[in-house]
């Protein structure tokens, strides 16, 4: 066991960064920083037929987003480089060649039409194909051919596989840091493929390799490479790497919202949130998807969320910055069952961070909004709306809808709201309104104390009725802030060339 921590993250370039491995990279950065360790990134991309441009940059520009940071990396060099895999290349042919020599792995090759043969035979029999230490005395390999045959196939070129050669039933122990001790027979294993016919490695023997030459002390990932673990174990004990082997913790899956099985893209869609950190592009298709940046998620609220699919820090406490989350993180608080996605809890995560963001900087970005509207208002104006809205919000998105009457007249008025509100007589009470606004100091006590308590409740009037009134003639709806703040923020011209208008428009009913 490696006396330093230091940990990866280490996500293939096929496409954008499922938040279930933003949530990967989180948990492994948490423990990291905890435990005084360092950070890697890794870029496996050793299946070249998978490769999308453009993946590998949306990786490092969505982390980057969120705060989760490296000390070592594709995008920022260190001494364990170079952290691209296919740069890696000649390196894992020696480690093959290893296991080899040492009967650890074989070479295999058959064809595809043969093993699809093999597959088809087992099919009629109701059973699964699998190549393993039952089957691969009967299979085209360097086990079954003579020495000089498999020199001779070879040396022709004819293209093949390295297999790993599992021991023949054998208990396979991993001792893992959330499940516990998992024990598989090496019967229900098959030999999987360590070296491909193109000359590149496969996932499995690429990340034991590297994951030993960069010291990784701790392999942090998802459930559903559990699986596999068994064949990195005694890929590690094949090497004689097994007293510097990581520990291992393999972290719950993101389920749905509803119903069974992982958080999928199709969930997303079909109810209305994103799946990726940031928006993407797909190279070839040009589909789209959304991302939680461009639609007005908090990078501080995302990364909270996330970190409580799945862990919790002993408490009910929910609000945690990264630093509170670096403190209290324990992968003893990890959960061995699988998170479900919280789409309502998300909205509620951002609509929390969003109250801390001060004024200036809401009213920052919500300024496209009013320039589409072609409103121009000064940046104290707008900060003053926004710091008056906010709690009504969850995304700056909102802030249009939420509040546009701060910045334009209403040009009609909402009609249930003038059948409820604007009742027989209403004109001559918000005549009273005007009269009083032009009579008494513009500001709050002097407006309450002569529209409410003296006019209002003085003569026994529906104080509903006319401050709905009143709220209806301003805004053109029932909606809204503290009617006299709102009077006192649009300012005394602009309430009652309103209310003016209001009368004109509606009239007496």
């Amino acid at each position: 066991m490696n006396n330093e921590i230091r940990v990866r993250f280490a996500p293939s370039p096929t496409g954008p960064l499922h938040i279930g491995g933003v949530r990967t990279a989180l948990y492994n950065y948490l423990f990291a920083r905890q435990k005084g360790g360092k950070m890697i990134l890794r870029i496996e991309d050793t299946d070249q037929t998978r490769f999308v441009p453009g993946a590998e940059q949306y990786i490092i520009e969505a982390l980057t987003w969120l705060g989760i940071e490296f000390d070592e990396g594709v995008h920022i060099g260190g001494p364990y480089g170079p952290y691209r895999q296919s740069e890696r290349k000649p390196l894992y042919r020696e480690y093959a060649d290893q296991l080899l020599r040492d009967g650890h792995a074989y070479y295999a090759f058959d064809t595809p039409e043969e093993l699809d043969a093999r597959r088809k035979e087992c099919e009629t029999r109701k059973e699964v194909f699998q190549y393993d230490c039952t089957t691969r005395t009967s299979m085209r390999n360097s086990l079954t051919l003579p020495a000089d045959e498999v020199k001779r196939l070879i040396d022709s070129g004819t293209p093949y596989v390295v297999r790993f050669m599992f021991p023949d039933d054998t208990e396979i122990t991993v001792d893992d840091l959330i499940r516990g001790r998992v024990t598989m027979n090496s019967r229900l294993l098959d030999d999987k493929v360590l070296f491909k016919s193109d000359g590149m490695p496969t996932y499995h023997l690429a990340n034991i390799v590297d994951d030993h030459l960069m010291k990784i002390s701790h392999v942090i990932r998802g459930e559903e490479w559990l699986p596999s673990a068994p064949l990195h174990v005694m890929l590690y004990k094949a090497f004689g790497w097994q007293d510097t082997m990581p520990q291992f913790a393999h972290l719950p899956l993101l389920l749905k919202p509803e119903g069974n099985g992982k958080l999928s893209k199709r969930d997303g869609d079909r109810l209305g949130f994103p799946v990726f950190p940031l928006d993407w592009t797909d190279p070839k298709t040009g589909e789209q998807s959304s991302g939680y940046r461009e639609r007005g998620y908090l990078p501080e609220a995302v990364v909270n969320m996330l970190a409580l699919l799945g862990w919790n820090p002993g408490d009910d406490r929910e609000m945690m910055s990264m630093n509170d989350l670096i403190q209290l993180f324990s992968i003893d608080h990890i959960s061995k069952s699988g998170a479900r996605f919280n789409v309502e809890k998300a909205r509620w995560f951002n609509h929390e961070y969003l109250q801390k963001v001060s004024d200036t900087e809401l009213a920052r970005l919500f300024e496209p909004q009013l320039q589409a509207h072609g409103v121009g208002a000064s940046p104290d104006y707008v900060a003053t709306v926004c710091g008056l809205m906010k709690e009504r919000i969850s995304f700056p998105s909102e802030l249009w809808d939420t509040c546009h009457y701060f910045f334009v007249a209403p040009d009609s008025y909402d009609p249930a709201a003038i059948k409820k509100r604007w009742k027989p007589g209403m004109t001559t009470h918000m005549q009273k309104v005007i009269d009083i606004l032009q009579s008494v100091p513009f500001e709050h006590d002097a407006i309450h104390h002569a529209l409410i308590d003296e006019y209002i409740t003085a003569n026994g009037y529906n104080i509903g009725q006319i401050m709905n009134s009143l709220r209806l003639a301003v805004v053109g709806t029932t909606v809204g802030p503290d009617m006299i703040t709102l009077m006192l923020t649009i300012g005394k011209e602009e309430t009652i060339s309103r209310v003016r208008r209001a009368i004109d428009t509606i009239g007496e009913v």
